[in-house]
């Protein structure tokens, strides 16, 4: 993808606010996307700013808007590519696994087994767009269903959010905190893949090493735009899968 430098927000609007600047870049970037061919690499945010010369919010915006539109995708840890036009890309409703076990008629329950306070290393602070260094809170529970394990699940979130975090609430649905606390999760990049689960992870879901799981890495953002949570959950393959309704383009 090859442009020039071009300065997103400087026409009609110039007193504009960051929602005419997103909404223009979007434009811009619907434009290179058609000279592109189908999971072709789009340049990195930061080449996208110093492109356009805007912000990695109005970045991050106008890529959303983009998504939605199933003109790109992305992909956790690897960037954001072009869609294949063919594809209907679907937005799931972003759900808690408390939301989601109690959808399925299950009764959730979580099992705290790590509450730390940790610097971000420069994995966690790329994907909660932190300094490195910086605090983080780590999360570690083993989440049930009807009191059977179901998924181990590892987050990390700006410390900040939640700077008064009690080990007796981490039983509660970690959105609800984050709702109620003002940084209200509005949407997430989630990527779900094979794995197998070594002996330790195996132990705490209760089934034999080396068992087929669901591994679900999740990004999740705020209604700002806001990085607030990098989430890794462990599904057990026996007990949980994925449901999506699929259609074809012009039906």
């Amino acid at each position: 993808m090859t442009t020039q430098t071009t300065q997103a927000g400087n026409g009609a609007g110039a007193k504009g606010t960051r929602q005419t600047k997103y909404q223009e870049l979007r434009q811009l970037l619907r434009v290179e996307l058609s000279k592109l061919l189908p999971h072709d690499p789009l340049p990195s945010e930061r080449e996208l700013m110093a492109t356009y010369g805007v912000s990695r919010m109005t970045v991050r915006q106008a890529l959303r808007l983009l998504t939605d539109d199933g003109l790109v995708y992305r992909v956790h840890g690897s960037g954001t590519f072009v869609a294949d036009p063919t594809t209907v890309v679907k937005s799931l409703r972003l759900t808690s696994f408390s939301e989601d076990i109690s959808a399925r008629r299950m009764t959730p329950g979580s099992r705290l087994l790590t509450h730390e306070r940790l610097e971000a290393d420069a994995g966690i602070a790329q994907d909660l767009n932190l300094p490195p260094g910086d605090p983080v809170l780590h999360l570690e529970r083993l989440r049930t269903a009807d009191g059977v394990p179901m998924c181990l699940e590892n987050v990390w979130l700006p410390a900040a959010l939640l700077p008064d975090l009690d080990d007796r609430v981490l039983g509660d649905s970690l959105y609800q905190l984050l709702d109620e606390a003002g940084s209200a999760p509005d949407r997430a990049d989630q990527h779900i893949r094979a794995t197998v689960l070594n002996t330790r992870e195996a132990e705490l879901l209760g089934v034999p090493p080396y068992s087929a799981a669901l591994l679900m890495t999740r990004i999740t953002y705020d209604t700002a735009g806001r990085a607030i949570e990098r989430a890794r959950g462990l599904y057990r393959a026996d007990r949980y899968d994925v449901q999506v309704t699929v259609t074809r383009s012009g039906t």
